[in-house]
């Protein structure tokens, strides 16, 4: 358990360290370019789940970049939860670790000082707004991986020119890239459960005119939501095949990469 602990330390030490840029999103370093890739690939792979070598297209890189502020905690004040997401976003740590608790959002909400309560109103409503223009484009590019996906598994069922030996990993790979765009989902379930959770408690602990505007902020992200999580997809594991509407209530388990 000691040793676990310190690696687990030692670990949110080296992801805490690393410079931020766009969004928030890790800069390209040592670190974010291959350390953590293939730390990520070996911890997937000792848990028993999903993990492919083969290289990533440019709309699977895309994917993963647009996914990461999804799966974040949704406000920066939550350090130690933002440094578990981002290892758990490298496939470091499973994803069962992160936090499920929506108070966490209303914590970072009013833990720092602000003029008046407008201002707690007013972010708010600019997270959920961030988080609805952030969902369309990674819905149309979580639409292209699985299109792709598609004429990856017909290939290598129909053609003879591919070796046996590479149907694991591209299934593999299709395992990976539906079970980010499901964690996705459930994440973005998540944070619309979290800013209810804080909307709901500012307007009993400070009541204002400003709790409309942020009402209507959460309506659009989950309007947002709605299609990205009915998005079809090939079914890697199991059901449907589409990924599941965001929980109104209770945040659903994180999604596994089991193969």
């Amino acid at each position: 358990m000691r040793t676990a602990c310190r690696s687990l330390a030692v670990l949110l030490a080296l992801a805490g360290g690393a410079c931020t840029g766009d969004l928030g999103r890790p800069r390209p370093n040592l670190w974010s370019d291959t350390i953590a890739p293939q730390a990520g690939f070996w911890s997937a792979t000792f848990r028993g789940e999903a993990a492919s070598y083969f290289r990533m297209t440019d709309d699977e890189e895309q994917l993963r970049d647009r996914a990461w502020r999804l799966v974040m905690p949704a406000h920066e004040r939550n350090l130690f939860e933002r440094q578990v997401s981002d290892l758990a976003h490298a496939r470091i740590l499973p994803v069962a670790v992160q936090s499920n608790a929506a108070s966490d959002y209303f914590r970072g909400l009013t833990g720092g000082s602000y003029a008046s309560q407008a201002s707690r109103y007013n972010r708010l409503a600019e997270d959920a707004n961030a988080d609805r223009l952030l969902v369309t484009p990674f819905r149309g590019n979580a639409a292209r991986v699985v299109a792709a996906d598609r004429v990856r598994m017909r290939t290598v069922e129909g053609s003879p020119l591919v070796p046996p030996e590479k149907a694991d990993p591209a299934m593999a790979r299709v395992v990976e890239n539906e079970g980010l765009i499901l964690w996705v989902c459930e994440r973005v379930g998540f944070r619309i459960e979290s800013y209810r959770y804080a909307l709901a408690n500012l307007v009993v602990e400070m009541p204002s005119r400003e709790a409309i505007k942020a009402e209507r902020s959460i309506m659009a992200l989950e309007a947002e939501a709605g299609p990205l999580c009915k998005l079809p997809l090939i079914g890697a594991f199991g059901g449907a095949g589409r990924a599941q509407e965001p929980a109104e209530k209770a945040p659903k388990p994180p999604v596994v990469y089991k193969g």
